[in-house]
């Protein structure tokens, strides 16, 4: 009963005494508080992760699988648009990288360019599996990427049943396929037999026409030789005419400047003697020497006769060569005629046989593609190589007789024009013999007259008027005389014309005929080649009737073997690469920035930061944070009494819990001198706030601090990300301060960031100094009451 009564008394003073009821009512709603907050907070967080910001990069360039277009990484992504799992962004490269380092997206996943290429390697060899990049940023919250984990397995499943899918129902339609196409190759390799035989019988035939062809290119190539040495013939008596037709040609023009030179003196000849009918009186004084003259005179037309006469004797056979020439290349312009249209059907012919072994050739690439047995293939190859070198020598046969046919033309064109020129010269010569009986009758005449001159010299004095007459005759003379001078340079100029044209027409001959010879020759080793490439085909010929005869039994057993693997289509088995690709399509590719090796280092940013506070409020409990030891004499020295003591348990406290989890936990953090320091600024944060509350306010100092502990475990995202805790709480993430120091402890033992560190503890520093400011104020507003009163 005394207990009872004891109890009674107890619960009476704490009732009437409200500075203890009021604390206890405050703790009967701390667990509560704590476990209502924590359960509100973190009670469903995977139920808003649509919240929870992550970046999609789509690379994928589709493929072809069996004729259809594979679009497997746009068809991830409308996937993804439509169930909204997470807070998808769709992003290139670049910005989901920059994103990631700079804490915008707690993750990325990115599908490579070969994504859909790799799905249609289920037929291969060896499948290769699709990739998906998944690249957590496990620094900046390690529950978002144990989610990320998991979403990535989830979408590893849906991607991985739809393939599937596609894979079983692509098999089935690709073994109904090979079971109708067996079928059908079957019926094909009974065609090709069928073929084959024909194509036997065909190459029997061939090589009996070819055995042919071989006995006539060997006629024909000994005709080309007999031809080519005729021709060699031809050239050197043309050459040689060619050089006594320059000579010809020097003489007629010498004959044609002498007649020139004949004709100007006799029209100089025709004026004095007028001149000396005119002054007959002065002739008589000077009678003595005409006479002297006169007889001179006569003696040089006796000379001139002499060789007038030997000239007209050599003129008709002049005009007999002219005209023999003018015939023979007549003739020779007509069979060069006839011999261009040989040649030109010889081209043709050529041609023809050219055509012929490029069909045959063609034939023959075809049957080497079609067979697949290595010895037939082997003998067909031989064959194809046989008729190519044939083919290159038509083909040179054919260049040769093209050239020949070309020469032939330009020659008979020479023989034209030696025809023509060789007609003027007839015409010429011809001129020339009626000019020169026309000069020998004058110069017979002048002759008589001259010997009547120098007879009649004692007659001139006596008579005047015979003297007349027969100056008269003289000038009759002198004057036929002239006119058959005109007509011999006439003649001459006509045949030195004729021989320019005969000379031109004869060079042109000879190089003709030396077009010809040449092209003789290549006529004579294409025929060569060409009949030793027909002995070569009619070799091949006879090997390609042995290999049709091979080809003509595999393709027999061919179409048996197809017919047998058509029922066996159904017995075909995959391998384990296969198997693997069927079941598990899809691999995982982790690319982690900024990996966390374990759980511990993952949660120790959110414990230590807990642990730091809850051992700065456990001071308060056990340190009396506002009665002075002795009488401070200001606030200032007040409060660095108290200030000074928490600051060395704050630093000892630090340098306890760095020292533990790095020698005795095994922490790994990315500087240890930044992560002692930034512990240090840390405690000092947690003990000065706790300091200004417990100082001013005492117990409820205490119990606000708890509260204030009890938000900071839910809002600092310290375990999941702040966009998965209850909206109405997100707002006080950025005002309380183990936000900041969550995030530093992340940068300095994860990430390495010391850049976001060193920001992060600027901002705990502000706090820091706000709470020291605030805590020296009421102090030394309390020393103004408390000390300065007693004083």
């Amino acid at each position: 009963m005394r207990g009872i009564s004891l109890f009674l008394h107890e619960l009476k003073m704490i009732v009437a005494n409200r500075k203890i009821l009021i604390p206890v009512i405050a703790i009967l709603f701390i667990p509560i508080m704590y476990s209502g907050m924590f359960i509100w907070g973190f009670g469903d967080p995977y139920g808003h992760l649509e919240r929870l910001p992550v970046a999609v990069v789509n690379q994928d360039k589709g493929a072809t699988l069996n004729g259809e277009k594979l679009k497997i990484g746009d068809d991830l992504v409308e996937n993804l648009k439509k169930k909204k799992q997470l807070s998808w962004e769709f992003v290139d490269e670049k910005e989901a990288e920059n994103g990631l380092k700079n804490r915008k997206y707690y993750l990325v996943i990115k599908i490579p360019e070969n994504f859909s290429k790799h799905a249609t390697t289920i037929k291969d060899e060896h499948p290769q599996k699709m990739e998906l990049i998944y690249m957590p940023n496990e620094s900046m919250n390690f529950f978002a990427a144990q989610i990320g984990d998991k979403t990535i397995e989830k979408l590893k499943e849906e991607v991985g049943d739809t393939l599937t899918e596609t894979y079983a129902e692509t098999m089935f339609q690709n073994i109904k396929k090979l079971a109708e196409g067996l079928e059908s190759a079957s019926e094909g390799a009974k065609k090709l037999h069928d073929g084959i035989d024909s194509a036997k019988q065909g190459a029997i035939k061939l090589k009996d026409g070819v055995d042919s062809a071989k006995d006539g290119s060997q006629d024909l190539y000994n005709g080309a030789l007999s031809a080519e040495q005729g021709v060699q013939e031809i050239y050197g008596h043309l050459k040689t005419m060619a050089e006594k037709s320059l000579i010809f040609k020097n003489g007629l023009q010498s004959a044609s400047s002498g007649a020139e030179r004949l004709n100007s003196g006799m029209n100089r000849f025709n004026s004095g003697l007028d001149q000396l009918i005119a002054a007959q009186e002065k002739l008589l004084d000077g009678a003595e020497k005409a006479r002297n003259g006169s007889q001179q005179l006569a003696d040089g037309l006796k000379q001139s006769l002499h060789g007038m006469k030997q000239i007209n004797e050599k003129a008709p056979q002049l005009a007999n060569g002219a005209e023999q020439v003018r015939s023979g290349a007549s003739n020779l312009s007509s069979s060069l005629g006839q011999w261009a249209k040989g040649a030109e059907q010889t081209k043709t012919g050529a041609a023809q046989v050219s055509a012929g072994l490029e069909q045959l050739t063609a034939r023959l690439d075809a049957m080497i593609a079609q067979t697949s047995d290595p010895q037939q293939k082997t003998a067909l190859k031989e064959l194809r190589a046989s008729v190519g070198q044939l083919a290159d020598g038509s083909k040179q046969v054919t260049s040769g007789i093209s050239q020949l046919s070309e020469n032939a033309a330009a020659l008979k064109d020479g023989a034209d024009q030696l025809s023509s020129g060789s007609a003027q010269l007839h015409s010429g010569t011809v001129a020339l013999s009626d000019g020169l009986k026309r000069l020998v009758a004058g110069q017979e005449q002048l002759a008589a007259g001259a010997e009547s001159l120098a007879g009649g010299q004692k007659e001139l004095s006596q008579g005047l008027s015979t003297f007349g007459e027969k100056m008269n005759e003289a000038k009759s003379g002198i004057t036929q005389l002239m006119e058959g001078s005109g007509q011999l340079s006439a003649g001459l100029h006509d045949l030195a014309s004729g021989s320019d044209q005969l000379q031109d027409g004869t060079n042109q001959l000879a190089a003709g005929s030396g077009e010809l010879a040449n092209g003789m020759e290549k006529l004579t080793n294409g025929l060569g080649n060409f009949s030793h490439g027909i002995e070569q085909l009619s070799n091949g010929s006879g090997q390609l009737t042995e290999g049709m005869t091979t080809l003509d039994k595999g393709s027999n057993e061919l179409a048996e073997k197809l017919h047998d693997g058509a029922k066996d289509a159904s017995n075909v088995k995959a391998d384990k690469e296969i198997y693997d690709m069927f079941a598990k399509p899809i691999k995982i590719k982790n690319e982690k920035l900024n990996e966390v090796p374990n759980y511990g280092t993952g949660i120790a940013p959110y414990f230590l930061s807990l642990g730091l506070f809850v051992g700065a409020l456990l001071v308060t409990i056990v340190y009396p944070l506002r009665e002075p030891a002795t009488t401070p004499k200001t606030g200032m020295s007040w409060f660095f009494s108290k200030f000074g003591v928490l600051v060395m348990i704050s630093v000892m406290q630090s340098l306890i819990a760095d020292t533990i989890l790095l020698a005795g936990v095994g922490i790994e953090v990315q500087s240890i001198a930044r992560f002692i320091v930034f512990t240090i600024i840390t405690s000092l944060t947690f003990m000065t706030l706790i300091q200004l509350l417990v100082t001013t306010l005492s117990d409820p100092g205490r119990f606000l601090a708890i509260i204030i502990l009890i938000l900071q475990l839910t809002t600092s995202a310290g375990t999941f990300p702040l966009e998965l805790i209850p909206t109405a709480l997100q707002p006080l993430h950025n005002w309380l301060p183990m936000t900041y120091s969550v995030a530093g402890f992340r940068s300095v033992i994860s990430s390495g960031d010391y850049a976001f560190m060193w920001q992060n503890a600027f901002i705990l520093l502000t706090f820091m100094i706000v709470f020291v400011l605030a805590t020296i104020t009421y102090f030394t507003i309390q020393h103004k009451r408390r000390f300065s009163e007693a004083v």
